[in-house]
């Protein structure tokens, strides 16, 4: 099965060479897919450094839609979704988390992060379904709507669904990995606002 690894990444100059370059060095990815959701800093020059497809997207469509973008261009059975603020990235995460779809143990896998920093892993504990790092087949993501309207609940669509489509899915650990906060990169102020709007987009993704 061919497997692209697949980063939406939005205005993330400080740590989308570190993600990428663990990608690229990962001898189970055939393909390293980065779409530039409309950045306004240097995301997409540093991202081209790298032997990869480069996907530019002019305005910002929001997680979902980078997502969306980045499966339209590649022909790949797996898919492996990044965010492109990690930090601490490894091989041994890569394989974590495509081992269970590849050997066709589950349709989709989850990472939760576990020893990496206090305020990501109370996070995930507390709602691992909204984890960014997952691999799905692509035959279970053809059968889920409504992603690139989802914009940063994609993740609630695409664990929402997949439990109403009775996939199997695998939640694996993924230890010593974090990432960049909002408030860090953006800060307090404009990383607090930004957080609200994230959240407010995923109780929006949520049908009852």
């Amino acid at each position: 099965m061919k497997v692209a690894a697949i980063v939406p990444a939005y205005n993330e100059e400080q740590t989308i060479d570190d993600v990428v370059r663990a990608l690229i060095h990962q001898p189970s990815i055939d393909e390293v897919v980065v779409v530039n959701d409309g950045s306004e800093d240097a995301t997409a020059k540093r991202a081209q450094r790298h032997p990869i497809t480069f996907v530019d997207l002019a305005e910002n469509r929001g997680k979902g839609g980078a997502m969306v973008a980045g499966v339209q261009a590649t022909d790949a059975d797996v898919f492996l979704f990044l965010d492109a603020d990690l930090v601490g990235l490894e091989q041994m995460h890569i394989e974590a988390l495509l081992q269970p779809v590849l050997d066709e143990r589950a349709q989709m896998s989850i990472g939760v992060f576990e020893e990496g920093r206090l305020a990501t892993d109370w996070a995930q504990k507390l709602a691992p379904f909204l984890s960014g790092q997952r691999a799905i087949h692509r035959d279970l993501w053809n059968r889920i709507s409504e992603l690139e309207a989802s914009r940063y609940g994609v993740e609630v669509t695409l664990s929402r669904q997949a439990e109403k489509l009775g996939a199997a899915v695998e939640t694996v650990v993924l230890r010593d990995l974090s990432q960049v906060m909002k408030e860090e990169k953006r800060g307090f102020l404009k990383g607090l606002v930004l957080r609200m709007k994230m959240y407010w987009e995923i109780v929006r993704s949520v049908k009852f």
